[in-house]
């Protein structure tokens, strides 16, 4: 069986969605969503940052920024959606921003279907050497 890298993060990340997914179920608008995780959080001990500004480098140089939905452990990126269906464009966008962000494992988290949709995302063009400083 294939070891996925941070797989106790997310595992602990799909639980915390779990348990809200479990009270609120679906037809909220994302930020409440995002609101129940955050407090959901701390009881599967993981440290967050919420819409924290990741700054969008094109060619060694900031070109723009974007609030990342949650930065788990400093290495994960949580993106939350609240719709109906997931589509490819959900997917790419996320991806996008492991891709811009320099970060390897992302989750992608869909709180607006009847069952609890969650994608784990892979970053294939992260480069270790690429990785930048997020604790300032």
């Amino acid at each position: 069986m294939e070891e996925y890298k941070y797989k106790e993060i997310t595992g602990r990340v799909i639980g915390a969605a779990m348990q809200v997914h479990k009270v609120l179920g679906n037809g909220f608008q994302e930020v409440i969503y995002q609101r129940a995780l955050e407090m959901e959080m701390p009881y599967f001990n993981l440290s967050f940052k919420r819409e924290f500004d990741m700054p969008i480098i094109y060619r060694n140089e900031q070109i723009g920024k974007r609030r990342v939905d949650f930065l788990v452990e400093e290495v994960v990126s949580v993106e939350l959606k609240a719709v109906i269906k997931l589509e490819d464009v959900h997917l790419a966008q996320a991806i996008n921003y492991l891709e811009a962000y320099h970060i390897e494992v992302g989750l992608l988290i869909n709180f607006g279907s009847k069952s609890l949709e969650i994608k784990r995302l892979i970053n294939t063009k992260f480069k270790k050497s690429l990785n930048l400083d997020l604790a300032d």
